[in-house]
């Protein structure tokens, strides 16, 4: 789900039953700074949230490691004015969407002109996919051709984008038409293409860790407004969310290599 779960230690740490001296025990602390221990009358709306913030702890226990553990799930409406956890969520989907895109598009056992298309060729203009410069067809099941003669002046960068595609492909620039040769399917082939997979899949979790690291500098920008025990069962929300995804991602990969190796 977009709204992942928070893993806890299975017995939570004493901050997240802070009491008040007058208040009997196991409710949670009011927020630095305001003068009314929850839930009596008086207490500002920030209590009323890092009280009902705290009442998000599940009791649910789940499997893990030989170990059961409590989680929990934040509501993200209750923390909208400290970070934006639905935003967070798709961040991260889109890193696991674009590293799908990669796996369909540019490691596949077999080359065909399709696989071509999107190729990124940077030109003096801008960068523009292969398809928009040059036209692509498949003269025979060893060989394919770019035709360049609508953008001539862009077929040494079209060919040095196909060399640099990470798909094994060596072109041959003759006048406007590059010609690249489909390589055979040999095992140091597939396992050639299963090793880009594994680089993509670590490029793509150092996308991940950038975003779950951005999450967690804003989060922490709230430190002076909110309590720390909000803001820690923040950082470990996102956490789980960014561990979440990158275990999707090995999914992705193992699948991928399996279907490279054959």
């Amino acid at each position: 789900s977009a709204m992942a779960l928070v893993a806890l230690p299975p017995s939570l740490p004493p901050l997240l039953l802070r009491s008040a001296p007058a208040v009997p025990r196991g409710l949670p602390r009011s927020p630095g700074g305001c003068p009314a221990p929850l839930p009596l009358p008086g207490g500002c709306s920030r209590c009323a949230q890092h009280l009902l913030l705290s009442r998000q702890l599940a009791t649910k226990k789940v499997k893990g490691k030989g170990q059961s553990q409590a989680k929990v799930n934040i509501n993200a409406a209750l923390v909208e004015d400290i970070i934006n956890l639905e935003e967070t969520s798709e961040d991260m989907q889109a890193v696991i969407e674009a590293l799908k895109e990669d796996f369909s598009r540019n490691l596949s056992v077999r080359t065909s002109p399709g696989a071509l298309d999107h190729i990124t060729v940077v030109t003096k203009d801008g960068k523009f996919p292969l398809n928009q410069l040059g036209q692509i067809s498949q003269k025979s099941p060893q060989l394919l051709t770019v035709n360049m003669a609508s953008f001539p002046e862009s077929t040494a960068a079209a060919a040095k984008a196909i060399r640099e595609s990470g798909m094994n492909l060596n072109p041959e620039v003759d006048g406007t038409v590059i010609r690249v040769p489909v390589p055979k399917v040999t095992r140091e082939h597939r396992e050639s293409l299963a090793k880009l997979a594994k680089q993509a899949t670590n490029k793509s979790k150092e996308a991940l860790r950038k975003v779950r690291s951005k999450s967690i500098t804003q989060v922490k920008k709230s430190k002076n407004k909110v309590s720390e025990d909000t803001i820690w069962l923040l950082e470990k929300q996102i956490q789980q969310m960014a561990d979440e995804a990158a275990a999707e991602m090995d999914k992705l990969l193992a699948a991928k290599t399996k279907e490279l190796l054959g």
